[in-house]
């Protein structure tokens, strides 16, 4: 009888902590609860704002901010942000800072791309054709992979394929209008965002052969190493007019099961007095 009566003590005990625990806690959160929340108002994105939109009373809202966390350069009214053009995208909810706003001293002066360029990077503008420029699939903040086509240092006959420069984000993509033979033709345009030296080998590579983009998927950052790609190795024969091992081995295989060539043979009939005799021979 004294064991169950243990259990029992035991079981209450537990449920009389727990019940106090529960009231600890219940208190404490309530006690919180009415403790009020410190906030400020600050402009705030109400819709989703891409580079160079021009900021008004339908993309912009007040909310609530935590004073200790405001961020620098906020704006606490969004009447001073009228006419403000963004600088760097934006979704909902975001606060809007000066560092996302194109400076009030060149507003309305143009130069907007300066703001876009990020520091120690340069912007590069190449032109394109329809399919180098993926058929209009490219747009600012794609990512491109970028490929050379361009002859071969000392062998004019043999083009090469290469990609010199991968994940590559757009800037910008336009159209300039450029003289070809005394007509003006539209030629559309990609405006990369590239490191000093990324810059250079863009510039001598489109003076020295054909670029072509490809895109990539957005989440896709990985880098890929290639050999490049000539139409020599892309049909596998040699420059010595030797055939490449398979196509060798291919054709040794051939001669081996092929049939012997067919011998003609000739028949002659003999006729000796009352006999007649027939012999076989085979043509040299």
């Amino acid at each position: 009888m004294r064991r169950p009566s243990s259990v029992l003590i035991t079981t209450v005990i537990a449920f009389i902590l727990a019940g106090c625990s529960s009231l600890l806690a219940y208190n404490y959160l309530k006690k919180f609860n009415r403790k009020p929340l410190q906030g400020v108002a600050v402009a705030s994105a109400a819709t989703e704002i891409q580079v160079g939109t021009k900021l008004d009373a339908t993309n912009i809202k007040l909310v609530a901010w935590p004073k200790e966390s405001l961020p620098a350069g906020s704006h606490q009214e969004a009447r001073g942000l009228v006419g403000r053009i963004a600088v760097r995208p934006m979704t909902v909810g975001d606060i809007v800072t000066e560092q996302k706003l194109m400076p009030l001293t060149v507003a309305g002066k143009g130069g907007l791309m300066t703001y876009i360029v990020p520091q120690g990077h340069r912007a590069v503008t190449v032109a394109v054709n329809e399919v180098a420029g993926v058929a209009g699939f490219i747009t600012p903040n794609s990512r491109v992979d970028i490929v050379l086509t361009s002859a071969l240092p000392g062998d004019k006959e043999e083009n090469m394929s290469k990609i010199i420069l991968q994940n590559v984000p757009v800037l910008a993509s336009g159209q300039v209008t450029e003289q070809k033979e005394g007509k003006p033709t539209v030629v559309p345009t990609v405006t990369l965002d590239l490191l000093p030296d990324d810059a250079e080998k863009i510039i001598v590579g489109a003076r020295k052969g054909t670029l072509q983009l490809l895109l990539r998927n957005v989440i896709d950052s990985a880098a890929v190493t290639t050999r490049g790609a000539t139409i020599t190795t892309l049909l596998g024969h040699r420059g010595d007019g030797a055939l490449p091992a398979k196509a060798a081995a291919l054709r040794r295989e051939a001669k081996a099961i092929a049939p012997l060539p067919l011998q003609a043979k000739c028949y002659v009939e003999i006729i000796r007095g009352g006999s007649k005799s027939t012999r076989e021979f085979t043509a040299e």
